[in-house]
């Protein structure tokens, strides 16, 4: 399952561990180039991992002193949350895309490029030192209008079932419960972020080779650098309170009431000690399963997400995927794929599609079952989530993540 990589193309490069035995080449040389970098300590590559810019979606990477802008990613702290409603399950099935669970997500979310809320939602974050960057003092308007919103790409809003099984131990009894889950970060407002600071890191580093020009890091010991690790951690808040106010909302809007709650992120960097030292430990569509922690891994519109328990490997850097991963490009998708095959797998599937794009049918993405197989050393699945009814981007939008 596990093969140990070390890239020759620099004498310091570091090793790194990966999982999957299906990963494109480009990804797999994407994460040699990482791991030759002088701050790199160690790497690791998950099952669902493919090409992004620097490192790969799916790439986790240790560095000593170091932030790397695009190892975290441009949409910084995306993340997944998924609540938990004891009513059931029939309420939901009555609704086949047409009643009130689906009205709700359609009044109470809003998709695509620059999608914002004309009254604002009310959070703490908004009560946050804002003034932290240049770029998050002066995007702090834009911030709040966005505020409960999803943007576009492989974002989502879906309700559905998820099976709880008795030796499960989350706190709730076994059975089979309505749920709801979303995907998203820290929309136009972590985007700027990202595309600031990795310009100045680009400029810090000239002497990069083109292939690394991406790889680009900030040192923690700068001003700069802590104005970057100040950012990206209000963007963590920030992403978090999106999540929060579509929850809430959704909540209050159907009287529901929450009985279980789990959320994990990706696209961000964490100060932990690995090695008995402090690194700087990047997870670019990468989660955190640390001994005991809980997390959601979806798949796609068509297939289960996993609520997961990390076992701690140390070897992955206490990481494990994010998702499925893709398998096409977004172009591709468009030029190869036909809807009515993908409406007949949904159908199928007893899913009721109220917007996408077909650069996020089920056929673009890995079989999530085998992913989870090749990364069952660093997580122990938990329970199953079945999307019924689900929300994306229209067709059209660029794709933000």
């Amino acid at each position: 399952m596990s093969e140990e990589n070390t890239s020759h193309s620099r004498t310091e490069a570091v090793s790194f561990r990966q999982w999957g035995e299906d990963l494109d080449e480009q990804s797999i040389k994407q994460m040699e180039n990482a791991c030759s970098l002088p701050v790199a300590v160690r790497g690791a590559l998950m099952p669902d991992a493919h090409v992004g810019y620097g490192l790969p979606i799916g790439g986790v990477l240790a560095t000593k002193n170091a932030v790397i802008p695009y190892a975290v990613g441009v949409d910084i702290a995306c993340r997944v949350k998924l609540s938990v409603y004891d009513i059931p399950v029939k309420r939901l099935e009555r609704d086949r895309g047409k009643g009130v669970f689906a009205e709700t997500i359609q009044e109470e979310t809003r998709f695509g490029i620059g999608a914002f809320f004309r009254e604002k939602h009310e959070h703490d974050v908004m009560d946050a030192d804002w003034s932290v960057s240049s770029v998050t003092k002066s995007n702090k308007d834009k911030a709040w209008k966005q505020l409960g919103t999803s943007g576009s790409g492989n974002h989502f809003v879906e309700f559905g079932e998820i099976e709880i099984g008795p030796d499960a131990s989350l706190g709730i009894d076994p059975g089979i419960y309505v749920a709801l889950m979303s995907h998203s970060g820290s929309r136009g407002t972590g985007a700027n972020v990202a595309s600031h600071y990795s310009k100045l890191a680009r400029e810090a580093h000239p002497e990069l080779p083109q292939e690394l020009k991406h790889l680009a890091w900030l040192d923690l010991d700068s001003e700069v650098g802590q104005e970057y690790w100040a950012a990206m951690s209000l963007m963590g808040e920030y992403a978090a309170a999106n999540h929060a106010c579509i929850h809430k909302a959704v909540a209050e809007r159907l009287g529901l009431d929450v009985v279980l709650d789990i959320e994990n992120h990706h696209n961000f960097a964490w100060k932990e000690i690995h090695d008995g030292e402090e690194v700087i430990v990047h997870r670019k569509g990468a989660t955190p399963a640390d001994k005991d922690v809980l997390g959601v891994i979806p798949g796609s519109m068509a297939s289960p997400a996993y609520v997961v328990r990390g076992r701690g490997s140390a070897e992955s850097l206490m990481s494990a995927s994010h998702g499925a991963g893709r398998v096409m490009s977004r172009r591709k998708a468009t030029k190869s794929l036909k809807w009515k095959d993908a409406r007949m797998l949904l159908k199928q599937r007893g899913v009721h599609l109220l917007s996408a794009g077909l650069d996020e049918v089920p056929a673009v993405y890995k079989d999530i079952d085998r992913v989870m197989a090749q990364q069952r050393d660093l997580v122990e699945p938990l329970a199953r989530f079945f999307p019924r009814i689900v929300k994306m981007a229209p067709p059209g939008e660029r794709a933000e993540d």
